[in-house]
């Protein structure tokens, strides 16, 4: 079955700080799908963050994180990323990885499947 685990969260402190979160996928063909990152605050609905095609050769970020977060791919590695700079209180939340074969179905946050979560906070 598929199997997508993040890891790399933690506790950083605001301002300058840097955190890279990694997605191991397993039982897909990874290449073929559109890969996601989401994020979530209690209470509030899961947000879409990134996404990054299956070539890598296109990126969409939430303008919130724009200039700030990287997504990439290592395909042969099975793994996506999200590289976090100039981290905020305000990035505080469980970041989930998604796949699916649609970037629509990315966008829409109803993805094919989802991670377990990794809790990124930024101490102020």
């Amino acid at each position: 079955q598929v199997q997508l685990v993040e890891s790399g969260g933690g506790l950083v402190q605001d301002g300058g700080s840097l955190m890279r979160l990694s997605c191991a996928a397993s039982g897909l063909t990874f290449s073929s799908y559109v890969m996601g990152w989401f994020r979530q605050v209690p209470g509030k609905e899961r947000a879409f963050v990134a996404a990054i095609s299956g070539s890598a050769s296109m990126t969409y970020y939430v303008d919130s994180v724009k200039g700030r977060f990287t997504i990439s791919r290592d395909n042969a590695k099975n793994t996506v990323y999200l590289q976090m700079n100039s981290l905020k209180p305000e990035d505080t939340a469980v970041y989930y990885c998604a796949a699916d074969l649609s970037y629509r179905m990315v966008r829409a946050s109803k993805p094919a499947y989802w991670g377990q979560g990794t809790q990124v906070t930024v101490s102020s």
